[in-house]
C-alpha cells in the first residue's frame, strides 16, 4: 500500500466529530480519489496540508508559533509538497518551525480534519492568490522544557500556551471560533480516556 492508499483508508475509517468534519473529509477524499496534483502547491486552487496540535506530556500546555503570514498565534504544520505521509510531514514541520527535536506521535491516527481558507499574500516576494487547504491534523506530543527558536521566513517566535491562551491569543475568527477550541476539547477527553486506561 502506497502513501496515498494509506492517507485514502486512514480517512475513511476516521469517524467525523461534527458536521464539519463531516463535510471536510467527504472533500479531502473526494479530491484526492481524482485530482493527481492535489499533493502539490502547483495545485494553486487547493493542496494538500498536515497540522499538529502539540501538548506536553502534563496535556496543560500547547504549543503555538507567531505566524509572520496570518499574524496570529497559530498551529504548527505545513504543506505535503508530494509526501502522502501527513504525520510525517506534521512532525517535520512541528520540528523546523520550533526548534524542538524531541516531538513525537500521541498517536498515529488522524486527530482531526479542517479544510482551511487561505486569503490571497505575498510570499517570498510572489503573490499567492487565495486558495484551499485540505488539512489533516496530529496530536503531538513534546518536551516543554526543550529550546525553542524562531523560524524567521515563517514565524516571529514560539511559546508554549495554556489550552485557553492558544484559543484567546489567535486573531483569526474562524480558529478561535471552530478549531482551536474544538482540537483543545479533543486533547481533553483523549487525556482523560488515556489517565482512566492506566487506572490514574
Amino acid at each position: 500500500m502506497n502513501g496515498k492508499e494509506k492517507l485514502l483508508e486512514d480517512l475513511r475509517r476516521y469517524e467525523p466529530c461534527c458536521e464539519q468534519e463531516e463535510k471536510d473529509r467527504e472533500l479531502l477524499i473526494r479530491a484526492i480519489e481524482t485530482e493527481e496534483d492535489v499533493f502539490e502547491r502547483r495545485n494553486e486552487f487547493k493542496h494538500i496540508t498536515a497540522s499538529a496540535w502539540i501538548v506536553n506530556k502534563k496535556r496543560d500546555r500547547v504549543l503555538m508559533v507567531f505566524h509572520n503570514i496570518y499574524n496570529s498565534w497559530s498551529w504548527l504544520g505545513g504543506h505535503s509538497d508530494g509526501d502522502a505521509d501527513l504525520l510525517s510531514v506534521a512532525l517535520r514541520e512541528s520540528r523546523e518551525e520550533s526548534g524542538v527535536r524531541n516531538i513525537r506521535p500521541v498517536s498515529e491516527d488522524i486527530f482531526s480534519v479542517e479544510n482551511l481558507t487561505v486569503e490571497g499574500h505575498e510570499k517570498n516576494g510572489r503573490y499567492v492568490s487565495s486558495h484551499l487547504h485540505l488539512n489533516v491534523t496530529y496530536l503531538l506530543e513534546a518536551d516543554d522544557e526543550d529550546p525553542l527558536r524562531a523560524k524567521p521566513d515563517e514565524n516571529s517566535g514560539a511559546r508554549w500556551l495554556t489550552p485557553e491562551e492558544a484559543v484567546e491569543m489567535s486573531t483569526e475568527p474562524w480558529f478561535r471560533k471552530r478549531v482551536y477550541p474544538k482540537l483543545n476539547k479533543k486533547a481533553g477527553a483523549r487525556s482523560r480516556a488515556d489517565q482512566e486506561k492506566d487506572g490514574k
